[in-house]
């Protein structure tokens, strides 16, 4: 009986250490997926804090209007461009950058459309921003979309890409082979030979035609005032707090858009 008794409270001694040990393996033992909580948790820890300041993040997109005319016609690195923002910029439901806000870039790149091929580009780059109470930002944006009245392009990295005038150029050929081989039947009716005629005309038209494209350069990029521009930020925008809270939320000037025009070539002297 005493024997029974001894072996009873071995049993139980070991049955409890051996479920304390696994309980304690189990407090012990890191988990292999934290929960979302817990990771959204360390990555605010891990992020760079910025005490006082309003984050509008990168990616976002500020609509603008250009108050003045830019063409690869006479652009050059280093001009300015002057626009302003259209519509108000919220974070967390307040104003923190007001439409009317002013916007100034640079020109970083300017290339006219070759005579034969070859469009014209721009590159245009955004970096400071004027709000209407005198606080001055200074941020890293490109454009994205453009409304130049034309069929220009936006392409990657704010690279501007103004349009082709392929069908113009085929219609100058046949309007000036049309025109020699009129001339030349004209004048082959009065030697006699009218079918001569209209073929050395037709040659000559077509010639015409080739030497006026070829001494043309295709449509130039093409900024009217008033063009609208989509940028969005490359970078994250730090704003002072206490300088970014407003509760109008601005108004833009009402400038006219860029009416809608055909590509031209620029013809010669260019």
């Amino acid at each position: 009986m005493r024997n029974s008794k001894f072996f009873s409270t071995v049993v139980a001694a070991w049955v409890a250490f051996a479920f304390c040990g696994a309980t304690f393996a189990q407090q012990a033992e890191p988990p292999q997926n934290p929960p979302a909580q817990q990771k959204d948790a360390a990555d605010k820890a891990t992020a760079p804090q910025h005490p006082g300041k309003i984050l509008v993040p990168e990616g976002t997109q500020i609509p603008l209007v250009l108050h003045n005319t830019v063409s690869t016609r006479s652009a050059k690195p280093g001009d300015a461009v002057y626009l302003e923002t259209l519509f108000p910029i919220l974070i967390d439901g307040k104003i923190v950058i007001p439409a009317g806000s002013y916007v100034s870039g640079e020109i970083l790149e300017s290339k006219r459309p070759g005579r034969v091929k070859g469009r014209g580009e721009m590159m245009v780059r955004l970096n400071t921003m004027i709000l209407p109470n005198g606080y001055v930002v200074s941020f890293n944006a490109m454009p994205t979309a453009a409304g130049t009245g034309g069929n220009d392009t936006v392409e990657s990295e704010g690279k501007i890409k103004g349009d082709t005038d392929k069908g113009a150029d085929a219609g100058v050929v046949l309007r000036t082979t049309a025109m020699g081989a009129g001339i030349g039947a004209a004048a082959g009716r009065a030697a006699g030979s009218t079918g001569r005629g209209a073929g050395i005309g037709l040659g000559a038209g077509a010639a015409a035609g080739l030497i006026a494209v070829l001494a043309s350069r295709g449509p130039e990029v093409e900024l009217p005032r008033g063009t609208t521009l989509e940028v969005v930020l490359n970078r994250p925008l730090y704003l002072d707090a206490d300088k970014a809270q407003f509760t109008d939320p601005g108004h833009a000037s009402a400038l006219a858009g860029p009416p809608d025009r055909k590509p031209a070539r620029t013809r010669f002297p260019y």
